[in-house]
């Protein structure tokens, strides 16, 4: 479905169906104009087949359907939990990992339970971020960041979401779940991606911006 505007006089829109990533994209956007809403609060109800390989396919088949349907330029993240002992798995496999209907704390347990026992030297892991931009002239920009750290040995911390509560930052001490929004917004995978794209944008003079991840 179009977006719908209504009288809102904005730019930029973020919108996703998770609450937890668009609180984050809020923070990491507060002293911008741009405006971030749900999937819900934008007006779409579009379901993107993520089956592309790899972070970047993912992000750009969600920003391309999105702009297909919007005619507005529109901006795509993908993003996931490598885990080098595990083959670098869930990947991009991540929001799907168990089930969308199963909770974190659920997969969270999951994958220490796999990787019990298994050494610090080999818990070595990364948070993947890809965004892609969509232009209604058919082309396609993506970049990617990571957060390098390790799975930690049990679950520990209230913020964040996801995965953040057995990723360990060794640097830090803590998982990311541990240190505050604030400072993981300026080490985190999505929010270097997320203000790397936005300078590119600035760059580029793009306007009348759509952001969408449907799964999260």
């Amino acid at each position: 479905r179009k977006l719908r505007l209504d009288s809102m006089m904005v730019k930029n829109i973020f919108a996703t169906w998770n609450k937890g990533k668009v609180n984050e994209i809020r923070e990491i956007l507060k002293d911008s104009s741009v405006t971030v809403l749900t999937m819900k609060e934008a007006g779409y109800d579009i379901d993107v087949d993520e089956n592309g390989s790899t972070y970047e396919e993912n992000a750009s088949l969600k920003a391309k359907a999105v702009m297909e349907a919007s005619g507005l330029i529109t901006l795509a993240d993908d993003s996931g939990l490598e885990i080098d002992f595990l083959n670098k798995e869930p990947g991009i496999h991540s929001a799907r990992f168990m089930g969308h209907e199963t909770s974190y704390d659920v997969k969270n347990k999951c994958i220490l339970e796999k990787l019990a026992g298994v050494p610090d030297e080999k818990r070595s892991a990364r948070f993947v971020c890809a965004i892609a931009v969509a232009f209604p002239d058919g082309r396609i920009e993506t970049v990617r960041d990571t957060m390098e750290g390790r799975i930690a040995h049990e679950i520990a911390g209230e913020n964040g979401f996801g995965f953040d509560p057995i990723f360990f930052l060794p640097d830090r001490g803590l998982t990311s779940a541990e240190i505050s929004p604030e400072e993981k917004n300026e080490i985190s995978h999505r929010g270097k991606a997320l203000r790397r794209m936005c300078e590119r944008l600035k760059e580029l003079g793009a306007t009348n911006t759509n952001f969408v991840n449907p799964h999260g």
